[in-house]
């Protein structure tokens, strides 16, 4: 019988196997464990030999475990996002329908190798923050069960704080990928909005939702991100996203001592005031700032317009089965069927006004370090007053999504009472890479381990050289597995992604050796936009490399199809004279791929 660590962190799971453990070994040990784990964790769990049978599936298509990113890692779901053939309920038996098809989140996860345990518990219709609110039983902390877990991801958090999961999926719109990770002693990761395909996930509100990691440390939930983003054409709100780099100091604002408010809670109070200290003494300069602006944009969510989005969402299954909704769940929607379209417009202008307020406290940092929750509650207390308390637990996490944030919430010890307390590290659209080297120093300096595991130490993400790097468009010869790729990656350069120019350029295969393409910019031309790479390289590898690049071709800025601009490859008009236009073919790769196959 193989013997699991308390926590399933990465390293510890790799370990096994590097030891002789097979994922069926590890299938079934974990098994045990969501037969005696939380009850109320889990709305649907894999039976021992379905997981059993997944984990020797995963043997038969990929034996080495190097081969996949996340080879034997196992995972949970939280019940609002899609897994075909397991039904999805958004918590609410009535609501279950059965897709066909996986969430576009989950089927990546599962090519990399992940293997999943069950569906988990949630606040239903992921309105809340607590994790009461739902027939199928409330998780409880991990530490003491009179306290509430937090949600809406209740049963993801809980799952992998008690060592049932690797790392688990949540949903985040008001915080809740953030707050059960604090009150359960884990990491949660929010990724920017637009990064994580949304396609297949029951919405909240949909202009807003994310879907979030719960896992034993930074490390192993930015590994988790990274193979789960990526663009997804089929949702409305994917972006197609950067990197955007902070200083090596970072600027870390708190609020200013009149915002900070956690009702009573001193132990709380006590907790945050030694996690600043912890920050500066790892490096940050401490900022107070005004949190006015932030926190007026958060009490939006619930007390302004965007509960129609949650409306929206739901109206037909509430028109009919009103009654199969949770009662707080149906008090806080049916709030919406007053407001109107001039509510709608006056709570975005109102919002963009927050905004633009925000935009000197912003000034003044480079990222936030914020209570994740100013206070916890017990289930009792939480159901005999579920809409105050619950309040409660966003005032620091609601405004994150409005605002586009990328976050990582991580533990910072514990109360004297028992239940955890966490600090969230927040900062501007797509600095998701860059907060994680600090946010994981600051796990580790705090000491409190991850889940259960007390004296878990995580593993630190090395803080990033790459401030200063640049970005690059690469079009032809130098595309991953193309004959000059070499010339990137011999000089450190990393990938960074897949896009596309704008619509206004063309592309011509020239009359070189090796062949490479030809990029120029017609204004006015509207065609497919051309795919390209986006590589990073340091100042003197860029340097390096461009000094290379021979006539007709050289380096200039492009335009791409979001309207942002890279550095990448063009040519001069005089190298285009008799070149072929391979426009229409909206890439070399596609080019090339048809030119063998006409031979």
């Amino acid at each position: 019988m193989t013997e699991l660590p308390t926590i399933l962190d990465f390293p510890g799971l790799r370990a096994l196997y590097a030891g002789g453990a097979s994922p069926a070994d590890v299938a079934a040990a974990v098994a045990d464990r969501l037969e005696t784990g939380d009850p109320a964790a889990f709305i649907a769990k894999v039976s021992r030999e379905e997981l059993i049978a997944a984990a020797q599936a995963l043997m038969d298509r990929a034996p080495d475990p190097s081969s996949l990113p996340l080879w034997g890692l196992p995972f949970a779901v939280k019940d609002n996002i899609d897994l075909a053939g397991v039904a999805t309920t958004a918590g609410c038996p009535d609501y279950a329908y059965l897709p066909g098809k996986s969430a576009t989140v989950v089927e990546r996860l599962l090519a990399a190798g992940a293997l999943f345990v069950g569906k988990t518990n949630l606040d239903q219709f992921a309105t809340g923050l607590n994790g009461t609110r739902s027939p199928y039983g409330a998780p409880r902390c991990v530490f003491d069960e009179s306290y509430v877990s937090g949600g809406s991801s209740s049963g993801s958090a809980v799952a992998v704080a008690a060592g049932c999961a690797a790392f688990a999926l949540g949903t985040d719109t008001a915080g809740s990928g953030r707050v059960p990770a604090a009150f359960n002693n884990i990491v949660g990761i929010k990724p920017s909005p637009g990064r994580v395909s949304t396609t297949g996930v029951v919405p909240a509100c949909r202009s807003i939702d994310v879907v979030t990691v719960f896992a034993a440390s930074v490390a192993d939930g930015v590994a988790v991100r990274r193979v789960a983003e990526g663009f997804d054409p089929a949702d409305a709100y994917a972006r197609r996203f950067g990197a955007v780099t902070l200083p090596g100091t970072l600027r870390l604002g708190v609020p200013a001592e009149a915002e900070r408010e956690f009702y009573g809670n001193g132990a709380y109070r006590a907790l945050y005031e030694a996690a600043i200290e912890r920050a500066a003494s790892l490096g940050a300069t401490i900022v107070a700032f005004d949190y006015r602006p932030f926190r007026e944009a958060a009490a939006l969510l619930y007390e302004g317009p965007w509960v129609a989005e949650r409306l929206a969402a739901i109206l037909e299954f509430l028109d009919a089965k009103p009654e199969s909704v949770e009662p707080t769940v149906r008090r806080i929607i049916e709030g919406a069927r007053g407001m109107s379209a001039v509510d709608a417009f006056r709570g975005v202008y109102r919002l963009e006004e927050l905004r633009r307020q925000a935009e000197a406290e912003w000034a003044k940092v480079d990222a936030l370090l914020l209570p994740t929750s100013p206070d916890i509650q017990t289930v009792e207390a939480m159901l005999a007053d579920p809409l105050a308390l619950n309040a409660r637990f966003g005032r620091f996490t609601n405004f994150a999504n409005f605002f586009g944030c990328a976050a990582i919430a991580v533990p910072a010890g514990f109360t004297d009472a028992g239940p955890p307390f966490g600090v969230q590290l927040v900062a501007p659209r797509d600095t998701d890479d860059a907060l994680a080297a600090f946010a994981s120093e600051m796990h580790e300096a705090a000491g409190c381990g991850a889940g259960l595991a007390r004296g878990f130490r995580p593993p630190r993400v090395e803080r990033s050289r790459s401030a200063s790097r640049i970005e690059i468009a690469v079009v032809g010869a130098h595309l991953t597995g193309m004959p000059l790729n070499h010339e990137l990656t011999d000089r450190g350069g990393v990938l960074l992604r897949n896009d596309r120019t704008a619509p206004d350029y063309r592309l011509h295969a020239l009359g070189t050796t090796p062949a490479k393409p030809g990029l120029m910019r017609e204004p006015g031309f509207a065609g497919p936009g051309i795919a390209v790479e986006i590589w990073s390289l340091d100042p003197a590898a860029f340097g390096d490399f461009v000094a290379t690049i021979p006539q007709p071709l050289g380096i200039g800025r492009l335009t791409l199809a979001d309207g942002s601009a890279v550095c990448g490859f063009l040519c001069e008009p005089a190298g285009l004279a008799g070149a072929r236009d391979i426009t229409a073919f909206g890439g070399w790769r596609a080019y090339c791929q048809s030119a063998v196959a006409a031979a």
